[in-house]
């Protein structure tokens, strides 16, 4: 089947697309669409059991439609959802998550409540954008489009998804560039990272590129950018070009230094509510008990349990984030820079385990250490539903899901954070 053809949208998709039915039964992905839509597409990609298509007219529209507010909106593929309701939004996100657990981990899961973020717009405190030298010295940095991944839509601090902070430093970094970006590193392709603190502090990590570029005469033309940094290689330890060699943040109360690349969430609201969850789960009287936090990053569950009687280990592969978590935890807790799947079979048994990965999932030698030596409880928590149901399928019958609570973090796309508590079934 190819061509235009008419669907009706039934569903949202984990990336984001309309779902529906072609009349051969094959799903067909549809971005732009909404659940309860009558659509006209044209079918651009067919397989055995399912087809993409591009969104020709919405010929009966959604009573949670919406115009989208950002002016790049359809263009570049940093958001996909900002056609719907910001509730309609949260509803579709807690059933791509149940329908993962379901269709993937085995598991039927009632859906999941999720909590809003604070900010549906101007919420994000990093954001990463490609930069590409064309032919003439032209510029073009932004987003890639959904369907041309090798193109780049040029996009300005108009875009609402990052911090004010942010946005303004952005513009006055495509002012402040020069000529071809000739202070920027060189290279035809370049990813640009900035990230704001509470205080309005600005960085840029420069991923990729030849040279340092004029990093100087960079945070010269940019009043808000306190540090430049280069990785040359994404497994590269960041090297600082210019400015403070670590910006001071605070996150949920407590002080933090950010060095280049070291994670935090992106939303600092709505992850302070994500994180209060966890530490609830966690429970207040810890006195004595073992916790390992895998994946700890800086070492905020880890500070907050130690502070609460456990004693805590902190495993943390970022030698920038080991070195921050050392630095502001109490004595109490131990910390072991390397790969949770190298470290954790050594730490086990243990009381509770907080689970924090990459978009990755666990390793599945961490699901086997998990399930060889199972602690009592698990707090998973998880950026990405299907590699979380997989997760949940390989740890099996050794543990059963207590409860399962969803997050908004990132608000006009279709990422979704979510906290699995899981306990030993033979407890």
């Amino acid at each position: 089947m190819s061509g235009r053809v008419e669907v009706e949208i039934t569903g949202i998709a984990a990336g984001g697309a309309g779902v529906g039915r072609l009349p051969d039964g094959r799903a067909v992905f549809v971005h732009g669409t909404a659940p309860g839509e009558r659509a006209a597409a044209r079918i651009e990609r067919a397989r055995g059991r399912w087809a993409t298509a591009r969104l020709l007219a919405v010929l009966r529209a959604a009573p949670d439609r919406r115009p989208a507010p950002c002016p790049f909106y359809g263009r570049c593929g940093g958001c996909t959802l900002e056609h719907l309701e910001y509730g309609a939004q949260l509803a579709a996100k807690s059933r791509i998550v149940a329908d993962a657990i379901h269709r993937i981990g085995g598991i039927d899961a009632a859906l999941p409540p999720i909590e809003p973020s604070p900010h549906e717009l101007r919420y994000r405190n990093r954001i990463s954008f490609t930069l590409l030298r064309l032919s003439a010295g032209r510029i073009v940095a932004g987003f890639h489009p959904l369907d041309r991944p090798a193109r780049v839509v040029d996009v300005t601090g108009a875009c609402l998804l990052p911090e004010p902070a942010i946005a303004e430093a952005w513009d006055a970094l495509r002012r402040g560039w020069g000529a071809g970006a000739s202070r920027l590193p060189s290279g035809r392709a370049l990813r640009l990272t900035l990230r704001s603190t509470a205080k309005g502090s600005v960085s840029l990590l420069v991923d990729g590129g030849y040279g340092a570029g004029r990093p100087d005469a960079l945070i010269e033309a940019v009043p808000a950018l306190g540090a430049v940094w280069q990785r040359h290689t994404p497994s590269a330890e960041p090297v600082l070009l210019a400015g403070a060699a670590s910006l001071d943040e605070e996150w949920n109360g407590a002080p933090v230094r950010l060095e280049g690349g070291v994670f935090l969430q992106v939303n600092r609201d709505a992850a302070a509510i994500l994180q209060a969850h966890v530490l609830a789960r966690a429970g207040a009287d810890l006195e004595g008990a073992k916790v390992v936090d895998a994946y700890c990053g800086i070492g905020i569950y880890s500070r907050a349990l130690a502070e609460r009687g456990a004693r805590v280990v902190g495993i943390e592969l970022d030698a920038a984030a080991v070195r921050e978590a050392v630095r502001a935890a109490p004595r109490a807790v131990r910390f072991i820079a390397g790969r949770v799947e190298d470290a954790l079979p050594h730490e086990l048994p243990a009381d509770l385990v907080i689970a924090n990965p990459p978009r990755a999932g666990l390793d599945a030698a961490v699901c086997a250490a998990l399930g060889g030596a199972p602690p009592r409880r698990i707090l998973y928590i998880s950026c990405d539903a299907a590699t979380l149901a997989r997760d949940l399928a390989r740890l099996g019958d050794a543990f059963t899901l207590r409860s399962l609570h969803c997050f908004d973090l990132f608000p006009q796309t279709a990422h979704v954070e979510s906290v699995a508590e899981l306990v030993c079934a033979t407890t």
